[in-house]
């Protein structure tokens, strides 16, 4: 017999399946006790330089390993033992010291030791104040939980959110924004945070401040209040009310650089600039013409103003790329421009706040902040996009003149060390006149410059520290100017507090009347003074600011610093002169309604003759001159004339027919002869009310007669037509009717008579109704009246019938009636 076989049956192999498995789930299991227990005997007095001595899992080792992170920086090794005992943390570091990486490995670890599965729903949620940060933090949590099987999210605006709806429940960790998270929180059905353990908050002194207090204060609610909290920020928050919202719980204050000298590194260098806000741009153009090699990151107050000073250093082409990033740009396009800008070696990139926190763009070599931050918070952020990481990196702080003393002094405040350093004048470079030439020629150019220069002053008015940002102090017209603008657009706030009076003032037009019979020299003075303030065509060319851009005959006008041009004293003209034939030269240049024209000039202007003046009277008011053609067309102008006329009265006139004003004060001795004016006041009250009464009654009757009326008139018409139909019905039958002779309905029955009351009283209708008598017919008229309604077809069917024709008899009896 052959030996048996043997069975590889199933039973077996599943056994060592199941052994398999329980001995992975045992080592799991005390590997992750094990761990806990590390954490536990962790000793948090203990100085740590690398993430090998840290009680870490081994899928965070490799991905800590696989990233390249093996050194930890101060936050980091202080903060992460703190926050793997499972604490709630408040760390602050200085800008570029690893803020990330000390919050994105206790949430890995926390979850990891809990073991967190898909099942569980949201274990962690990171919130950033800026989209781009968060996809920074996100890619981040890419790179070192790669190893880990958590499911992440970025959740941000800019997205479809249906999509991000179908995928938020099956989420552990999340990094948003707050306004994204909040909406989801509110709209999507699936999303569930009462299994949440860790809530981080990254740049939190900028979370928690005006801007996202309702939205913090929303989310929070609809989390759990059992859990852990840790909050990073380079300037962080110490507000006890701030604390209470969050629901800290003895809160470790984690801050490596208190004791520091410096709140920047120290291997920032940093310089500020006292420049008038006029010339302010052309110094950032000599500073980007100088540093070519360079990477560079230049922070501006508002959006419309980096999109300004993009387009139009575009235009200008420095020489190097730009680049240029604000919150009104779509979100893929500010992935993209962030993209570019941390791959690129020599660029500039334009941006408002939105990149002044946590953005990590390698390598940038200049900060230069062209408009003064609004505190020294926000500075410290600006000047941390560079020198990261122990590298070297500079700041440059634009500072107007009248910002210079105060901002200096929250800065010494904050322990920040800066410079003030001079600018070379031979290097400084002026585009004023290419910025007019621009915007003279680009119509949507000047738009933006525009709208550019207003955002900038509404960032100021707006600002809490009026010691720093003091509106009055700053040059607008000339600001106006350096950005190509032909003058300062009007802001409606700027006026200040005059605002009322000042749009309540009188339109002055006394230089359109003259005082020529006047002999009073202080009149005359006056007067004077009154017509300097005139502007004519010419005065207001002179003054235009972007003369440069309108064509080459205009230096013939002008000089450079826009004086009068000086007469050629080849060509031979007196001193006011100016013969040449250059196209659009002027002779003269005075001021309308002038006096003295002819007086000063009489040898230069001889040849010209006195024009002709001429006095008109409107109204008895004062004589208006007329001599210009300008006072000539106010003449054809009803509506200026109204200016110069008296003020018009309204007559009306009485039954008699004599005219007389329309209201007429009454002699004050008549009125009290009469008596007492309460009396007078109640008598006339009675008076008034008693006709109102009469008023009223009269109309109610004859609303009651025209109701009557109108009732009368429906049962008439409802007759009749009952009458037809009958007639309609019997004529259908075949039926004759007999004839019936006609009633008078002319004349109404005999009535008693009114008497003289009843006929004053009563009101006759609108429309009254009128009937005639008439006169008894005999039976050949009425015959022939019958005869002739048979005939016509748009008449009503006669109440007679006509005979029935049966016969050839009845036939000739009918012609012969017919011929007579």
């Amino acid at each position: 017999m052959a030996p048996a076989r043997t069975s590889r049956g199933k039973a077996p192999k599943s056994s060592n399946h199941e052994s398999g498995r329980n001995l992975k789930r045992k080592r799991g299991e005390d590997e992750i006790s094990s761990l806990i227990q590390r954490v536990e005997d962790l000793d948090l007095k203990s100085s740590l330089k690398n993430f090998a001595d840290l009680p870490l899992s081994e899928p965070t080792a490799r991905g800590l390993s696989a990233s390249h992170y093996k050194t930890m920086t101060d936050i980091q090794s202080r903060a992460i033992s703190h926050a793997l005992k499972g604490r709630d943390i408040l760390g602050a570091a200085k800008t570029g010291s690893g803020k990330t990486l000390a919050f994105l490995v206790p949430v890995l670890e926390n979850l990891y030791r809990r073991q967190w599965t898909e099942l569980d729903g949201l274990g962690a949620l990171i919130l950033s104040p800026t989209r781009e940060l968060a996809i920074q933090i996100f890619e981040v949590l890419r790179k070192v939980g790669r190893y880990h099987g958590f499911s992440a999210g970025l959740v941000i605006g800019g997205k479809s959110l249906r999509e991000e709806q179908e995928r938020l429940g099956r989420m552990n960790i999340l990094v948003c924004t707050p306004g994204r998270i909040l909406q989801h929180l509110d709209q999507t059905a699936m999303f569930e945070t009462n299994n949440l353990q860790l809530l981080v908050m990254d740049e939190a002194d900028r979370i928690l401040d005006m801007g996202f207090q309702k939205s913090v204060d929303a989310i929070v609610d609809h989390l759990p209040k059992q859990r852990q909290t840790m909050l990073f920020s380079a300037t962080q928050t110490k507000k006890v009310s701030d604390l209470a919202r969050l629901s800290l719980q003895e809160p470790e204050y984690v801050a490596v650089h208190e004791a520091a000298t410096s709140a920047t590194p120290s291997t920032l260098q940093q310089h500020y600039v006292v420049t008038p806000l006029p010339q302010k741009l052309d110094t950032l153009w000599s500073f980007i013409r100088s540093n070519l090699k360079s990477k560079t990151v230049i922070f501006l107050s508002s959006g419309k103003q980096v999109r300004f000073v993009y387009e139009s250093f575009r235009h200008l082409q420095p020489g190097i790329p730009l680049m240029h990033l604000h919150g009104r740009q779509k979100q893929g396009g500010r992935l993209d421009i962030t993209t570019k800008f941390s791959q690129a070696q020599h660029a500039v990139l334009f941006a408002t706040d939105v990149a002044a926190r946590g953005l990590d763009f390698p390598a940038v070599d200049w900060v230069i902040q062209m408009d003064c931050p609004e505190d020294a918070d926000t500075y410290i952020h600006r000047v941390g996009r560079t020198a990261r990481y122990e590298r070297v990196g500079r700041a440059v702080l634009f500072l107007d003149p009248s910002e210079e003393k105060g901002m200096l002094q929250r800065l010494e405040h904050k322990k920040v060390p800066i410079e003030r350093i001079n600018i070379k004048s031979n290097k400084q470079q002026s585009i004023k006149n290419q910025l007019q030439n621009m915007c003279f020629k680009d119509p949507e150019l000047k738009y933006l410059g525009q709208k550019a220069f207003i955002s900038y002053v509404k960032s100021i008015y707006v600002q809490k520290d009026k010691e720093v940002f003091n509106l009055k102090e700053l040059p607008l017209e000339d600001f106006a100017g350096s950005l190509g603008l032909p003058g300062a657009p009007r802001i409606k706030f700027i006026k200040g507090d005059d605002t009322k009076e000042r749009k309540n003032a009188s339109w002055k037009m006394s230089h359109l009347s003259s005082d020529d019979d006047d002999s009073d020299a202080e009149n005359k003075k006056d007067k004077k003074k009154d017509e300097q303030q005139v502007r004519t065509r010419y005065d207001r060319m002179f003054e235009r600011r972007n003369q440069d851009v309108l064509a080459d005959h205009y230096h013939k006008l002008i000089n450079d610093d826009g004086t009068i041009a000086a007469p050629d004293a080849g060509n031979g003209a007196g001193e006011d002169a100016d013969e040449d034939a250059d196209f659009l030269s002027v002779k003269r240049r005075f001021v309308a309604g002038d006096e003295g024209l002819n007086q000063g000039d009489s040898d230069s202007d001889a040849s010209v003759p006195e024009k002709e003046t001429k006095k008109v009277q409107i109204d008895g008011q004062e004589p208006l001159v007329i001599d210009s053609k300008r006072r000539e067309k106010l003449l054809k102008s009803k509506k200026k004339l109204l200016k110069f006329k008296g003020k018009g009265t309204k007559l009306v006139y009485d039954d008699e027919g004599n005219a007389h004003e329309i209201y007429e004060m009454e002699d004050e001795d008549q009125f009290k002869a009469r008596g007492d004016a309460d009396a007078q006041r109640e008598k006339f009250l009675a008076g008034e009310t008693e006709r109102t009464r009469q008023a009223d009654l009269e109309d109610k009757e004859v609303a009651r007669d025209k109701k009557r009326e109108k009732k009368e008139k429906r049962k008439a018409r409802d007759r009749a037509l009952a009458d037809a139909e009958a007639d309609e019905e019997r004529g259908a039958q075949g039926i004759q009717l007999p004839y019936v002779e006609p009633i008078d309905l002319g004349t109404p029955p005999p009535s008693e008579p009114e008497s003289e009351s009843e006929k004053e009283t009563r009101r006759p209708s609108k429309k009254a109704r009128v009937s005639f008598a008439e006169p008894e017919e005999s039976e050949e008229e009425s015959a022939y009246k019958r005869d002739k309604s048979k005939k016509s077809k748009k008449s009503k069917k006669s109440k007679q019938t006509e005979p029935q024709i049966e016969t050839l008899g009845d036939l000739e009896a009918l012609a012969s009636g017919l011929l007579g």
